[in-house]
């Protein structure tokens, strides 16, 4: 499967002060998100921070952690956040999303993390709760959220192209083994 590589377009200051930070944890079974969610209670309300690498991996990380920390600095194939239910052979992935304002992920990254969460043994959503449209405007270069299906840049009025343009992204193959 073809799949799309995003790199960091967020602040530099939050780049730079994620730098210390450790990667997220990679998760290869339901029993890996199971032990990180009993390493941190809170996840199991408020969710949490969630990449997957370019390995087709997905790494967790506390809810208020910056994806890029997460990632450890580096491309992801999809970056958002999760919310599990459950617990132990029960733990389902009750909701997922592509909110990163630090990668802007296109919608179809949804892609990497069906196959991400697949490989861990957990069943994905049917789709993003909620599902965000990133688009950069081509007249001031301010990425905006798309709401309500309304693509006119909040910040000078100009139209909103249809088709993700946040950065430039290049495309990596991966199976469902990954």
């Amino acid at each position: 499967m073809d799949l799309n590589a995003y790199t960091y377009v967020g602040p530099e200051e939050i780049r730079r002060s994620s730098a210390s930070q450790p990667a997220g944890t990679p998760i290869a079974s339901k029993e890996d998100a199971e032990a990180w969610l009993q390493a941190h209670p809170d996840a199991r309300t408020e969710g949490a921070t969630y990449v997957v690498d370019l390995q087709g991996r997905l790494r967790l990380a506390p809810r208020r952690s910056e994806h890029v920390a997460c990632a450890g600095g580096g491309e992801v194939l999809a970056a958002g956040e999760i919310r599990f239910q459950g617990t132990g052979t029960r733990l389902t992935v009750a909701e997922v999303s592509n909110q990163s304002t630090g990668y802007c992920p296109d919608t179809s990254c949804r892609d990497a993390v069906v196959l991400a969460l697949r490989a861990s043994g957990m069943t994905p959503p049917s789709r993003f709760t909620p599902e965000i449209v990133f688009r950069r405007c081509a007249r001031c270069s301010e990425v905006n959220l798309v709401k309500e299906g309304w693509f006119v840049c909040v910040f000078c009025d100009a139209d909103l192209p249809a088709e993700w343009n946040v950065a430039s992204r290049r495309t990596l193959h991966l199976t469902e083994s990954a």
